[in-house]
């Protein structure tokens, strides 16, 4: 499988990339960016260790080299600002995404190939991308609340001090502010984990609210995200490459799932072999199905704002 990552010269490209070397399961990986220089060097320090990882083509190219790419992986964009939300960035990103839409059509597109959406605002960029691809919608998939359900099962896991890996807890809606902690299926190895006495009804809002300003923390200490979205860029490219059918919350465009239509926005996706197999939909509780379909309402609104011609 061969992977075009444009914008892989960034902290989440370059990151994306090295989580899928060592990942070793796509076996091409092509760095696409408008500085060229550093892009190069991205690819080259990758290729230097891959004695060390794994048998995989890895270099910087164009978008000429690209119209044979199973998965284009877009993460080029410009950066939050710490008290700037998501959504705030989506005059500023528009345009600089509908050009890189725009040199991956005239370079060629594959009928069946994926486009991997992660750019912010990554809701609105999907359903954009849908809009003017001109691919099927299940082949157009989001990061959407990926890298938020990360977050929250880890911070959960440090709370009750133990393994994050035994958590699991979702996040539907909004990459962004309004969305949704399920906590009606949360559980640690199977349990409930509303049933667990130390986590408290305070303790569950303080998790919530770290994850939801978890963004706006790492750019004000780090200068962004890297390694938590790169690894959860691979969970979701290995879902397709190897026909896992994992069940991910990642964003698409809605058909009637949770009662949700024409717009893109998380809720429990079956990824497979050539994207999108399904949408499953599971009981909620009564309050965290209103705040899914009022964050759909919120993106709704928001993308009938945006202009794109």
């Amino acid at each position: 499988m061969k992977v075009s990552i444009i914008g892989g010269g960034g902290r989440v490209g370059s990151s994306a990339a090295f989580a899928l070397q060592c990942g070793g399961v796509v076996s091409e990986i092509q760095l696409i960016d408008a500085n060229e220089q550093v892009a190069d060097g991205e690819a080259l320090d990758l290729l230097h260790g891959s004695a060390f990882t794994s048998d995989q083509q890895i270099y910087f190219g164009d978008y000429s080299r690209s119209s044979d790419s199973d998965i284009f992986i877009i993460t080029a964009g410009l950066r939050r600002k710490p008290d700037e939300s998501r959504l705030d960035l989506i005059n500023r990103n528009v345009s600089l995404f509908l050009q890189i839409l725009s040199q991956i059509k005239s370079a060629g597109i594959r009928d069946d190939a994926i486009i991997f959406v992660v750019t912010n605002p990554v809701d609105i960029l999907t359903q954009i991308t849908i809009e003017f691809s001109g691919l099927p919608w299940q082949q157009v998939i989001g990061l959407g609340t990926m890298l938020d359900t990360a977050r929250f099962c880890s911070l959960i896991a440090n709370e009750l001090k133990t393994a994050p890996t035994q958590i699991r807890a979702l996040m539907l809606g909004e990459h962004g502010d309004s969305m949704v902690p399920i906590w009606s299926s949360a559980t640690v190895n199977g349990l409930a984990l509303t049933s667990v006495p130390e986590l408290t009804a305070g303790l569950q809002q303080s998790i919530v609210e770290r994850v939801r300003q978890s963004g706006a923390e790492v750019i004000r200490k780090k200068g962004g995200a890297g390694w938590a979205v790169a690894v959860s860029i691979r969970e979701v490219v290995h879902s397709i490459a190897l026909n896992r059918r994992q069940i991910l919350p990642v964003c698409s465009y809605q058909i009637g799932a949770y009662d949700l239509n024409e717009v893109c926005i998380s809720v429990p996706t079956v990824i497979g072999s050539g994207g999108i197999h399904r949408h499953i939909v599971f009981n909620l509780w009564p309050k965290e199905l209103t705040a899914l379909q009022n964050s759909a309402r919120l993106l709704k609104q928001t993308r009938a704002s945006v202009k794109t011609k």
